[in-house]
């Protein structure tokens, strides 16, 4: 990869790391389903005008739409609206790769190996010890919510597989249209038209600043650039970069928030990471065992998972620590789950 390309990749990576620490601020302006469509209205206009028509049938964008934007954006804001840090939503979240190869598995009889089982043992065992070190004064609904945000993504991961979309930045600027008006429905139903009413009428610069962050650099500049290195090289050197999405979201939340890491949370991180690494990315094998390359040529192979897998947005698809300042109160809401307080 050449150099410029390595650091666009590593750039890409940091940038969806921030993201994390972006939301967690937005949160403080927007109630949850409310600031995530209002992510993906502006992530959709207006280049929704300028790119052209999708050049994949309506249902995977309609699809992609709900399980990405609804299913994992959605459930991702409450979560951290909930109280789950934002170092720690970065790193929970990774466990998306576990669930696409399930998936893939079920969907596409994509068996996976023993490599790949060892990689979503080991990520499993990450999480395990995340939950651990939280612990029972963490918010437990928030790191269930944020787990089932990662299995969004992986049906989302699935269905772009299918789509096989040849514009990726196209084909995400239709599906951030998809989410708007469900994300917008759910929003008035359980969060109150008052609380989306208070919310614009005291925006500011710095809630105008989270949205057109997380919608234009974490989703269409940071998906537009990934897309053009997996068109440039093969899916193995470019998806390890997604790796270091919750390294970056993990520091940049200790430096920019000033939540703490424990050692057991970078145990949980090097676990977890180390377990994606091991189920995402092709060419690995361990002694003894022949690779999935080495099969004989009579058995037929489908597509792997890793390209598609670190296309979505880690944003987007892609840990935080002990209680950082929980200080600021959440935009009131009417029936969601109590918003975080302290």
């Amino acid at each position: 990869m050449r150099p410029a390309h390595l650091l666009l990749a590593v750039l890409i990576a940091a940038v969806w790391g921030v993201n994390f620490v972006v939301i967690e601020v937005g949160l403080d302006h927007f109630p949850p389903l409310f600031f995530c469509a209002l992510r993906f209205l502006a992530a959709a206009l207006p280049a929704v005008f300028f790119v052209g028509r999708p050049q994949v049938p309506w249902r995977w964008i309609i699809g992609v739409g709900l399980a990405l934007g609804v299913a994992k954006f959605g459930l991702l804001f409450i979560a951290m609206n909930q109280g789950l840090h934002a170092g720690l939503s970065s790193l929970v979240l990774q466990i998306q790769a576990v669930f696409t190869a399930v998936f893939a598995a079920v969907v596409l009889g994509e068996r996976p190996g023993p490599v790949r089982l060892l990689g979503m043992a080991v990520a499993l065992t990450g999480i395990a010890v995340a939950a651990v070190d939280e612990g029972t004064s963490g918010p437990v609904v928030g790191f269930v919510l944020a787990i089932a945000a990662a299995a969004g993504w992986g049906v989302s991961n699935i269905l772009m597989r299918r789509a096989a979309p040849p514009d990726a930045p196209r084909f995400m600027v239709w599906v951030s249209v998809v989410p708007v008006l469900p994300l917008l429905g759910l929003s008035l139903v359980f969060e109150g038209p008052a609380a989306d009413r208070a919310a614009l009428a005291s925006l500011d610069w710095g809630g105008v600043g989270t949205i057109l962050y997380v919608a234009w650099g974490a989703t269409v500049l940071g998906f537009g650039a990934w897309s053009f290195l997996l068109r440039t090289y093969d899916a193995s050197a470019v998806a390890p970069f997604s790796l270091l999405v919750p390294v970056f979201g993990m520091s940049s939340a200790a430096l920019l928030l000033g939540e703490e890491v424990s050692p057991l949370r970078w145990v949980a991180a090097a676990l977890l990471v180390g377990g994606v690494a091991l189920t995402s990315l092709p060419g690995i094998s361990l002694p003894g065992l022949r690779p999935a390359a080495d099969r004989p040529s009579g058995v037929r192979r489908r597509p792997r998972a890793a390209a598609s897998d670190a296309a979505a947005p880690v944003p987007t698809a892609l840990a935080a620590a002990p209680p950082a300042d929980t200080s600021a109160s959440r935009t009131p809401s009417t029936a969601t789950p109590p918003t975080r307080t302290g």
